[in-house]
C-alpha cells in the first residue's frame, strides 16, 4: 500500500483548535509586549529579581554554566534550528508531491525571523549587564531569538508529524526532544544572564502564535 503524499492530509484539520490557540497567544503576546515596551515597573522588578538570582547561581556553578553555554550556543542555537528546518524543506522538495508544504515551512520560518528582528529593533530593550558576565549576546533583548526560533521550527515540525499520523515511539521521542529543547533553550538564556525572563516568555508566546497562524493558513489552502 502506498503512503499518501505529504501534501494530502489524512483527515481534515481541526481549525477551531488553531483559531483558539492563535487568539489566546495573540492576546497574551500583545499584552506582554505592551508591558515590556512601557517598562511597567512591577514587571521590570520581577525580571530584575530573577536575573540577580540566576546570575549568582551561574557564577557559582561554573561547570553547569559551561554545559549550558554549549547547549545554547550550538545545540539550540537559532542557526541550528534553521539548518534543521532547511533539511526538512529539502526532504519535502525531494518528495516532489510536497512542494507547497516545503514552501510553507520555509516561508513561515523566514517570517518568524523577520517578526523577531523587527520587534527587537522596535522595542530596543537593553540586555542585562553584569560586572562579571558568564556569556555575551548581541542585538536587543526582546523577544528572545533563541526561544522564538526553537518554538517556531520545532512547533511546525511537530505539527507536520502529528498531521500525517506519525505515532508510537517516533512521536514520543520527537515530542520529548522538542519540549526539552524549547524549555531548555529559554532557561539557559536566563541562566547565562543574556535575557530577562519576559524576553524568553515573549519568544515562546510569539513563536506559538506564528505556528498557530501558519497551521491555519496551511489548512485553508486550495487542494
Amino acid at each position: 500500500m502506498h503512503s499518501p503524499p505529504v501534501d494530502a492530509p489524512p483527515s481534515p484539520p481541526d481549525h477551531r483548535t488553531a483559531v483558539r490557540a492563535a487568539g489566546v497567544l495573540g492576546v497574551c503576546s500583545v499584552l506582554l509586549l505592551t508591558l515590556v515596551a512601557v517598562r511597567w515597573r512591577p514587571l521590570m522588578s520581577f525580571d530584575g529579581d530573577i536575573a540577580d538570582t540566576t546570575h549568582r547561581w551561574a557564577v557559582e556553578e561554573s561547570g553547569l554554566t559551561h554545559a549550558f553555554r554549549i547547549l545554547t550556543d550550538w545545540v539550540w542555537d537559532p542557526w541550528t534550528m534553521r539548518l534543521l528546518c532547511a533539511v526538512v524543506v529539502v526532504w519535502l522538495v525531494w518528495r516532489r508531491s510536497a512542494w507547497w508544504t516545503a514552501g510553507w515551512l520555509a516561508v513561515t520560518c523566514a517570517v518568524g525571523t523577520l517578526i523577531q528582528q523587527s520587534l527587537k529593533a522596535a522595542v530596543d530593550r537593553p540586555r542585562p549587564v553584569w560586572p562579571d558576565p558568564v556569556d555575551t549576546a548581541h542585538f536587543a533583548a526582546y523577544p528572545s531569538g533563541h526561544a522564538m526560533t526553537a518554538t517556531v521550527v520545532l512547533g511546525l515540525l511537530l505539527w507536520l508529524l502529528h498531521h500525517h499520523g506519525v505515532g508510537g515511539a517516533l512521536w514520543r521521542t520527537a515530542l520529548t526532544l522538542s519540549v526539552v529543547s524549547v524549555l531548555g533553550v529559554g532557561l539557559t538564556r536566563i541562566w547565562l544572564g543574556v535575557h530577562w525572563t519576559t524576553d524568553v516568555l515573549g519568544g515562546w508566546l510569539l513563536g506559538g502564535l506564528v505556528v498557530a497562524v501558519a497551521v491555519l493558513l496551511h489548512g485553508r489552502r486550495q487542494p
